[in-house]
């Protein structure tokens, strides 16, 4: 069987884009390896009608909808290769079987590359975080520490105190000048340049003097990259920007190869459920409108 679409990856995003497919009774497999980026956060806020929501409910009744549609079909497992061209691509899952599909969708997330701070990994999503606007209001205004990976890290810090008592943890990955010492004093931000010994409690820095700092949150600029090479394997050319590597695509979602497109967090900036979603809907849509007209 050839399906009109192949979504890789079913978390917002592709299934954000399979919906639309859908409801246009268009044929979409979805394969899908269950590795959410945010499988380790407790609540997804900033989605309007899903605020405050445990993410992994939202992603389960999402699924639940898109089963009620009989074109669908849903396979848990990893695509581990992808080739082809327009009308005539080809996935290969990890037991072996290959799939064929007219478009191809890449909607497989990003992986967070995160400062080798101890203790670190094991609070990303619970106590340290990437996004104000998805984890901020909870802190309650109390006081925030930012760990600095980069130049980026200054307006993250910069951005933070609408959301509490800011602390740039510079650690050794940023050097500050005269400029930027201002800005941050001027937004009332304090500035720790003794290095991080490794991570604490919920949310406290031991710093290599023996000092403690305990914070209602952390907040990391993580560097990103796509959860798989597959479309860099493939051929689909990659942009950088201000957060790490993305796959490039035009306005209407669409990569470097035609009839391949890519969405959500792996294909654009900043990340969000929200963001994603809406990413998604428009890649579903821009894939339908090519299978009409395909000469567009």
């Amino acid at each position: 069987m050839t399906h009109d679409v192949i979504v890789i990856g079913g978390s917002y995003a592709g299934m954000a884009a399979a919906l639309q497919l859908l409801r246009a009774r268009r044929s979409v497999l979805v394969i899908d390896a269950g590795q959410r980026r945010n499988r380790t956060a407790e609540a997804s806020h900033g989605f309007l009608g899903q605020d405050g929501v445990d993410p992994g409910r939202i992603a389960a009744e999402a699924r639940a909808q898109l089963e009620r549609y009989q074109t669908l079909t849903w396979i848990e497992g990893e695509a581990v290769a992808a080739g082809g061209s327009r009308d005539s691509f080809e996935v290969l899952t990890s037991d072996g079987t290959r799939h064929a599909g007219r478009r191809l969708l890449f909607a497989t997330g990003v992986r967070d590359a995160l400062p080798p701070v101890e203790g670190l990994a094991e609070r990303w999503g619970r106590h340290a975080f990437h996004c104000p606007y998805c984890h901020g209001y909870e802190l309650e205004m109390g006081r925030i520490g930012v760990i600095a990976t980069g130049p980026s890290s200054l307006h993250q810090a910069l951005m933070l105190p609408e959301w509490g008592q800011v602390t740039l943890l510079v650690n050794d990955a940023l050097t500050l000048d005269d400029e930027a010492r201002a800005e941050l004093d001027a937004r009332g931000i304090a500035i720790e340049e003794t290095p991080i010994a490794r991570l604490s409690g919920e949310a406290t820095a031991e710093l290599t003097d023996g000092r403690s700092l305990t914070f209602a949150g952390l907040f990391v600029a993580s560097t990103t990259s796509p959860a798989t090479p597959l479309a860099q394997e493939m051929g689909c050319a990659l942009q950088e920007t201000p957060m790490g590597m993305q796959l490039q695509t035009d306005d209407l979602k669409e990569t470097s190869i035609p009839g391949a497109y890519a969405c959500g967090d792996t294909a654009r900036m900043p990340h969000s459920v929200s963001l994603a979603v809406a990413d998604g809907a428009w890649a579903g849509a821009t894939i339908h409108r090519s299978l009409i007209f395909p000469a567009a």
